[in-house]
C-alpha cells in the first residue's frame, strides 16, 4: 500500500521488522511532494522511532491473524485474556499493547492480532464507553460547549468533559484520540 493509506494501529513490516504506527502526520509543505510523518515502534526491540515517507512510497502491510478473545484482569504490567472457544488463556505485557490499555475493560471482547504465533496487539472499536470514576462536581451555569473540566474514566485515562458530566456517568470516547464524544448513561 501507499505510505499515504498510513493510520495509528497499522503494524507494518520495515527494515526487516515489524513496527506499529503510533502517529501519522499528512504534511503538504507548499510546493514540495507531499509526506508522510510518523511516528514507529519496533515490536521486536520496543524501540520508538520519527521516520518520514513520501507519500508515494511503497509500505507493506503485516498479514497478521487474529482472534476475539475476551479481556479478563490485569496482573501488573501483564494484561490477560482468554480464547472464547478453547477457554485457553494469554498474557499480553502493556508495553506491547502501548495506549490500547486506556480502552479495555475487564469481560469485553477484544480481537487480538498474532504473527506468526504471537501476539503483536489489539484491534480497538473506533469508540469505547466508559464510566467516569472522579470529577469535580458539576459547574452551575455549565453549557454543553462551555467549559471542560478533567474526568478520570475506570481504566485511568483523563479526558476533557463538559462542565454537567458527573461522577458515575457512562460516556462514549473515541479510541483515536481519546476524545469525549457523548454521555451515554
Amino acid at each position: 500500500m501507499k505510505a499515504n493509506n498510513l493510520r495509528r494501529g497499522f503494524i507494518i513490516k520495515f527494515e526487516g521488522d515489524l513496527w506499529r504506527v503510533f502517529e501519522v502526520e499528512h504534511q503538504t509543505p507548499g510546493n514540495l511532494r507531499a509526506r508522510v510523518q510518523t511516528k514507529i515502534k519496533n515490536l521486536r526491540k520496543g524501540s520508538m522511532k520519527d521516520y518520514r515517507f513520501r507519500s508515494e512510497d511503497e509500505v507493506e502491510k503485516a498479514h497478521l491473524d487474529q482472534k476475539d478473545m475476551q479481556y479478563m484482569y490485569r496482573d501488573g504490567e501483564d494484561f490477560h485474556f482468554m480464547d472464547m472457544n478453547s477457554f485457553e488463556q494469554l498474557h499480553i505485557p502493556a508495553e506491547v499493547l502501548g495506549d490500547a490499555v486506556n480502552y479495555i475493560i475487564p469481560e469485553s471482547t477484544i480481537s487480538v492480532d498474532f504473527y506468526e504465533g504471537r501476539a503483536v496487539g489489539i484491534e480497538l472499536p473506533t469508540t469505547v464507553e466508559l464510566k467516569i470514576v472522579e470529577t469535580s462536581p458539576e459547574v452551575k451555569g455549565g453549557t454543553a460547549g462551555a467549559q471542560r473540566k478533567p474526568a478520570t474514566l475506570e481504566t485511568g485515562l483523563v479526558v476533557q468533559v463538559p462542565a454537567f458530566v458527573n461522577e458515575g456517568e457512562v460516556i462514549r470516547v473515541t479510541t483515536e484520540d481519546g476524545n469525549y464524544l457523548e454521555r451515554v448513561k
